[in-house]
């Protein structure tokens, strides 16, 4: 009899030791972009679903692209753009998405689906979060009194060397990213954005090479604050991230009682890179059940909507827009108009010989060579 309760006890201890560690498997590893969610959803969804999440932030995709090439990333859910998750699929570091587990999908805005299925045929592997632009944003009263009566809707004011000079003193930041920046100075040059011709590639690191003495930081999260803050007159940027930076400049003048900084967001006359921020799941994801569960919640359309409202981003999910505040959805710079999309242009994956000379011609850029 000893024998048998001292079994049972066991057996007991055994079960209330496994039981703890069970619960804590209830758990969703995502690393995102930095300023990218309203954290008020994450509460939402654990007290929705009994997940806790782990939020990680990453500001550049070639961080997180080192991270899934590496492997072993410890975590569920990540966010890269169109033009790296085209290589990152062909790379095989991501599950298949078990659509039978996302029925929210039935929310999601066919057109940007399909802009996707380019870089993700059958829209297999990710699931659209957030779309938008890569324009300029500015402090329009220091750019206006530097540049005078210079038309602020070009390209012309990033790129040429005798205009970005005049800002130099009021502070330029451009996003560190060459798969944002060389193919909008292709374009720029009347070249196919899209080219993955090295001569073209060249051509762009030429053009760039004579502004490099202008700018003060190569930067891909701090210019938000930088703008809000009257720290700098003009970034090269994401379209979110500008509004987010208006938004943040308002937010200090209601309590300082000052006038607010005056930003303002451009799509250039001559285009502008149109990118996709896409949930994905890593192929050695600890917890697979849960990040569908994750990326399930995000899909419902007062969720989504709420993050649109928060980051000022366009939303992939259509049910969404209901919900979504009226000064976004109107606001042609976060959801443009049909003229303004006809100029809007996307960016393919580089085979691997080309992006050594990408990589090369944005290290020169930045070194001032």
């Amino acid at each position: 009899m000893s024998r048998l309760l001292t079994t049972i006890a066991a057996g007991l201890l055994t079960a209330l030791a496994i039981a703890p560690a069970a619960a804590q498997e209830k758990v969703v590893n995502v690393y995102n972009w930095s300023d990218y969610i309203d954290e008020s959803v994450l509460e939402e969804f654990t007290k929705e679903t009994g997940i806790k999440v782990r939020y990680d932030v990453f500001d550049s995709n070639e961080v997180l692209e080192t991270k899934l090439l590496g492997g072993k990333t410890g975590y569920d859910v990540v966010v890269p753009t169109g033009s790296f998750l085209q290589r990152q699929i062909q790379a095989g570091v991501f599950l298949k998405l078990d659509k039978a587990k996302l029925p929210n999908l039935q929310y999601q805005w066919p057109l940007i689906s399909e802009r996707l299925a380019v870089y993700d045929p059958g829209n297999e592997y990710a699931v659209n979060y957030m779309w938008g632009t890569t324009g300029i944003g500015m402090n329009v009263d220091k750019v206006k009194e530097r540049l005078g009566d210079t038309p602020l809707n070009s390209w012309d004011i990033i790129f040429k060397p005798e205009l970005l000079a005049k800002l130099k003193d009021c502070g330029v930041y451009i996003l560190d990213g060459p798969e944002e920046v060389i193919p909008t100075a292709l374009r720029y040059l009347g070249k196919d954005p899209n080219s993955k011709d090295p001569a073209d590639i060249e051509a762009a690191g030429k053009l760039l090479a004579p502004i490099r003495k202008y700018i003060k930081k190569f930067d891909s999260s701090g210019y938000i604050n930088a703008l809000a803050g009257g720290d700098i007159c003009i970034a090269l940027g994401w379209s979110g991230d500008v509004f987010q930076a208006k938004t943040r400049a308002e937010e200090a003048a209601q309590k300082t009682g000052k006038k607010p900084v005056n930003i303002e967001y451009v799509i250039p006359k001559e285009g502008a890179l149109m990118w996709f921020d896409n949930f994905a799941i890593p192929k050695d994801a600890p917890h697979p059940e849960e990040a569908l569960a994750f990326i399930n919640f995000m899909m419902k359309p007062e969720v989504a909507a709420k993050n649109a409202n928060f980051i000022s981003y366009a939303s992939g999910n259509l049910g969404a827009q209901q919900f979504i505040d009226k000064a976004i959805i109107d606001n042609p710079a976060i959801y443009p108009d049909k003229e303004t999309q006809a100029k809007l242009f996307t960016v393919t994956t580089y085979p691997q010989k080309v992006q050594r000379v990408v990589t090369r011609t944005w290290n020169d850029f930045k070194r001032g060579k």
